[in-house]
């Protein structure tokens, strides 16, 4: 299997032949923030259609269709209309907070962007506490929101800010440990250790049942954390227009729209490194020719592939359920999600502590 640090080291060595040592770092800092903005922006892209196309599928219609061969420019399309559209301020407003909100959100989505490993040796932050690190940067977003309800001025907006509030260090919980159930199993909290653990058995399968429903627990977790239906309470159009952002406009509710998007992305590219092995090939134990077979397709083909499985998976929760309550939302977190992942945690440690997983 290809190593793409081959490739990070020989444009590192490139570098430093012809600059300084400080020059040559903070080239590489600009060419890592470049590769990670343009994959944000692309993948964006291609999930917001990818949407349509899902949506069209469940409701037997046909999508985006008009522009270019199957509609693949419209959101090139719609990302051009919304960065020519005209930012507007709300009277009495806080403005500063008004404008400071969306930023915040796109921050801690691309900071919890760059923790994930794509590819072997193609990651951007790789610490030996990653998974804290990961957990602790995607709780920003929750500021963003909050901020964006109450300086918008709209008693909608505002209602709709708290809901998220609510909702998001609600499920934030059982992410949480769900997260620490996998990394009970693994013994490390660096995203590439645990992948790498996964070379001859994807947890989903080596953990056992406690594995099992740690990953139901995180999808459904996951989904209400991203705000996406059946959870999106705090953006019910029914009800509050469109939530925390529904007086923003242009690129300040882009950096909003595409926050959801690549949260919905980084909850499926955790759920596939954590649950699915990552990039790592399927490895059945005793079938070497499989496993050498398995070796040849380039990682990040399982990467994306178990990534785009997740995604879909979200996408049909959103197209099939109805719209939950607020009060059976945070019911489902508080009465059975909670104590069933407490109950889950103590079990996983019992399987590691006494050897009983694969």
């Amino acid at each position: 299997m290809f190593d793409f640090a081959v490739v990070t080291q020989w444009v590192d060595t490139l570098l430093r032949s012809f600059l300084p040592d400080q020059a040559a770092l903070l080239v590489e800092f600009l060419l890592v923030g470049l590769c990670l903005l343009t994959a944000y922006a692309l993948i964006a892209l291609a999930l917001i259609y990818g949407e349509r196309k899902i949506c069209a599928w469940f409701q037997c219609r046909l999508g985006p269709n008009r522009v270019g061969p199957y509609g693949l420019i419209q959101p090139v399309a719609d990302m051009f209309k919304m960065l020519i559209k005209e930012l507007i301020d709300m009277n009495h407003s806080d403005k500063f907070l008004f404008r400071v909100a969306p930023f915040i959100v796109i921050i801690s989505s691309v900071l919890a962007f760059g923790c994930i490993p794509f590819a072997k040796g193609l990651e951007i932050l790789d610490f030996n506490v990653g998974i804290f690190f990961l957990l602790a940067v995607s709780s920003i977003g929750i500021v963003g929101i909050l901020l964006a309800g109450w300086s918008s001025n709209n008693k909608f907006s505002l209602i709709g800010a708290m809901r998220s509030g609510a909702q998001m260090i609600s499920y934030e919980l059982s992410i949480g440990l769900t997260i620490l159930t996998m990394v009970v199993l693994s013994g490390s909290m660096q995203l590439s250790t645990i992948v790498e653990s996964q070379a001859n058995g994807w947890f989903i399968f080596t953990g056992h049942i406690p594995a099992f429903i740690a990953f139901v627990i995180y999808l459904i977790a996951g989904t209400a954390e991203t705000n996406r239906g059946p959870f999106d309470l705090p953006e019910a159009d029914s009800e509050l227009t469109a939530g925390y952002h529904t007086e923003y406009s242009g690129i300040q509710f882009g950096f909003f729209y595409l926050a959801e998007y690549l949260n919905m992305f980084v909850v499926a590219a955790v759920a596939a490194t954590l649950f699915w092995g990552g990039w790592m090939p399927l490895h059945i134990p005793g079938f070497d020719n499989f496993n050498m077979i398995m070796d040849y397709i380039p990682s990040l083909f399982w990467f994306f592939g178990k990534v785009a499985l997740m995604i879909f998976i979200i996408m049909w929760f959103k197209w099939t359920f109805p719209r939950l309550r607020i009060d059976q939302l945070l019911r489902l977190e508080w009465k059975y999600l909670l104590p069933i992942n407490l109950i889950n945690l103590m079990l996983m440690v019992i399987i590691v502590v006494f050897g009983l997983h694969f």
